[in-house]
């Protein structure tokens, strides 16, 4: 595959979230689709992987309503991962939420 023309390679792991958090598979940025049908003991039960991405993307959550999901402390993990990303990024740091 000629890597070094390709403007953007997405790498998907189709499993669980133990393997792509301890490998290094050359990439750039590692983000995380997190779903909040899976449940809210995911960040517990799997904190390398939610230390290890660069972002989540937390989808899924027009099911709230109907979910037992905790949402408590949401945004102040979310202020948390944005000045831990600016402080390790800074050439991102313009770009991410203040």
């Amino acid at each position: 595959m000629p890597l070094d023309e390709l403007g953007l390679l997405v790498i998907e792991n189709v499993g669980n979230l133990v393997c792509p958090a301890e490998f290094d598979v050359g990439q750039h940025v590692r983000a995380m689709v997190f779903s909040v049908t899976e449940g809210e003991e995911k960040p517990l039960k799997y904190p390398v992987m939610f230390h290890a991405v660069d972002v989540v993307v937390v989808n899924k959550i027009d099911l709230l309503p109907h979910l037992d999901f905790d949402v408590e402390g949401v945004d102040e993990w979310c202020d948390w991962l944005v000045e831990a990303q600016k402080a390790s990024r800074p050439d991102l740091a313009s770009r991410l939420p203040t």
